[in-house]
C-alpha cells in the first residue's frame, strides 16, 4: 500500500509540476489567463501507456482530461488566448431542454442585433417531420446584455426569450442554412419536405411574408436537402452545400443528384457544381481574403445523427478557388474532427476557424492547428459572429454566448 502510495504522491507532484509548467508558459504569452480558461498541455497525453484510458467512441466519450466542469475554454496553445482576451466569459443565454429550437442558419443582423436561427429539421426533438416544418426564430442580443446585466457579477447562465417568425411562406421549407444579410436581406437554404422542393432564398427581416425565391432545381431536378450557404466576400455570389440528410431523416423522398456544392449567381441565374467527392458535404465558408474555401464533411454521420461510422469523414477540407470559374481546386484535409463531426464553420478576421462539433465549437489556427475549444460538453451544430468580440452558439436546447477578443469576419454583402 505504502508503493502504492508513494507512486500516486509522484504521478500527482509531476502532474502538478506539468500544469504549473504549462500555465507559465501559457502566461508569458498572455499576462491574464480568463478565469474560465483550462490550460491543456498536449505533451502530457501524448502517451497514455498499456493501460491508458483510451477512449473508444468520438461521440459518447469526451477529450477533457482535468474533468473541468463546462462550459469553458479548453486551451491548448497560447494563440488560443490572444481570441479570448484576458477577459473572455461564456455562459447559456437561452434554453429549452424539451425543443432543438437552435439548430442551425445562424445570422446576425447588425441594424436590430439580433440572432436568427432554425430549430432541429427532422426530428422529434426538433417538433419537426415529414408532416411538420420547422422553426425558425430571433433572439435579441440587447435582451441578452440587459439580462447579464441583470444578474451581476459572474458568469451564470440567463434565459432570455427568443421570437418564432409567424409569417414565413409556404416556400420556406424545413430551414437548415443561413448567412448575410445580402442587400440587407437574410440569406436561407431550406432543406425541403416531402414533395415540396429545397430552396434558397431572400428573406424581408422587416416583413418575412415578403420572401424571394432564387433557386428551386438544379436545371429541372429538385435538390436534394440544402443544408448551408455563405456569400463569397468580393462578388456576391452564393455558394451553399446540397446533401442527403432529408432523405436520411425520413423527410424527404430518395435523392437525384449527388452531394455537391453549388454556386449560384443572383445576377445571372447561373448555377454550377464547384466541388465534389463528398461522403456528406455541410458547412461552408470562405477566409477573409475570399481566396479560400472550408467544406465540412460529416460522412460519420450514416443517419441523421443516429447511427454512426467513426471510420467514415468528419473532416475539414480546404479550396483554392479558381477566379474565373468559381470552381474549388486543390483540395486538401484541414482538419480532422476528434470528437463527433464538424458542421457549421466560420473564420474570424485573422483566418482562424471555428467549427460545430460533439463537444462544442473548435478552433484551428490558419495553418490547420487545433489551438482550443469553446467546450460545453454537447453538440453546437452552428455557430455566428455578432460583430467583434461576440460568438453566438447554437447548441441545439441552448443558446451561448461568448464573449472574446477576437474580430469578426464580415459574412455579409455589401
Amino acid at each position: 500500500m505504502g508503493t502504492v502510495s508513494n507512486i500516486t504522491s509522484v504521478l500527482v507532484a509531476l502532474a502538478a509540476w506539468a500544469y504549473a509548467s504549462t500555465a507559465s508558459a501559457f502566461a508569458s504569452a498572455n499576462d491574464t489567463i480568463p478565469a474560465q480558461a483550462v490550460l491543456v498541455d498536449r505533451l502530457a497525453y501524448t502517451v497514455l501507456g498499456v493501460n491508458g484510458a483510451f477512449r473508444t467512441s468520438a461521440f459518447t466519450e469526451l477529450f477533457n482530461p482535468t474533468n473541468a466542469t463546462p462550459p469553458f475554454f479548453q486551451v491548448f496553445d497560447p494563440a488560443f488566448l490572444a481570441i479570448l482576451g484576458p477577459a473572455a466569459t461564456i455562459r447559456s443565454i437561452a434554453a429549452n431542454p424539451d425543443f432543438a429550437f437552435a439548430h442551425e442558419a445562424p445570422i446576425w443582423l447588425p441594424e436590430a442585433d439580433e440572432v436568427y436561427f432554425a430549430s432541429l429539421d427532422g426530428s422529434p426533438l426538433g417538433h419537426s417531420d415529414i408532416d411538420h416544418n420547422n422553426q425558425v426564430s430571433k433572439i435579441s442580443l440587447g435582451d441578452v446584455a440587459q439580462a447579464i446585466d441583470a444578474a451581476g457579477p459572474g458568469v451564470s447562465a440567463v434565459n432570455v426569450g427568443f421570437t418564432k417568425i409567424e409569417s414565413l411562406p409556404e416556400e420556406v421549407q424545413m430551414t437548415n442554412g443561413g448567412t448575410g444579410p445580402l442587400h440587407g436581406k437574410l440569406v436561407f437554404v431550406n432543406s425541403g419536405r416531402g414533395p415540396l422542393p429545397p430552396s434558397l432564398v431572400l428573406v424581408d427581416p422587416a416583413d418575412p411574408a415578403n420572401t424571394t425565391v432564387l433557386l428551386d432545381n438544379f436545371f429541372g431536378r429538385q435538390f436534394n436537402s440544402l443544408n448551408d450557404v455563405k456569400i463569397h466576400p468580393k462578388t456576391g455570389k452564393l455558394f451553399f452545400t446540397d446533401v442527403t440528410h432529408g432523405h436520411l431523416s425520413d423527410f424527404r423522398p430518395a435523392p437525384l443528384l449527388p452531394n455537391q456544392v453549388y454556386r449560384f449567381d443572383p445576377a445571372t441565374g447561373s448555377v454550377r457544381v464547384v466541388a465534389a467527392d463528398f461522403d456528406k458535404c455541410n458547412g461552408i465558408a470562405f477566409s477573409p481574403d475570399g481566396k479560400t474555401a472550408f467544406v465540412t464533411d460529416t460522412g460519420v454521420f450514416q443517419g441523421y445523427q443516429s447511427a454512426v461510422d467513426q471510420t467514415a469523414t468528419s473532416t475539414i477540407y480546404a479550396y483554392d478557388i479558381d477566379p474565373k470559374t468559381d470552381t474549388f481546386t486543390n483540395r486538401r484535409v484541414f482538419a480532422y474532427i476528434d470528437t463527433g463531426a464538424p458542421d457549421g464553420i466560420q473564420l474570424d478576421a485573422a483566418g482562424n476557424v471555428y467549427a460545430g462539433c460533439g463537444d462544442g465549437v473548435q478552433v484551428w489556427n490558419p495553418e490547420g492547428t487545433l489551438i482550443g475549444k469553446f467546450f460545453l460538453a454537447t453538440t453546437a451544430a452552428n455557430l455566428v459572429f455578432a460583430g467583434d468580440g461576440r460568438l453566438v452558439i447554437l447548441a441545439e436546447t441552448a443558446v451561448y454566448l461568448a464573449e472574446i477578443a477576437a474580430k469578426f469576419n464580415k459574412v455579409s454583402f455589401p
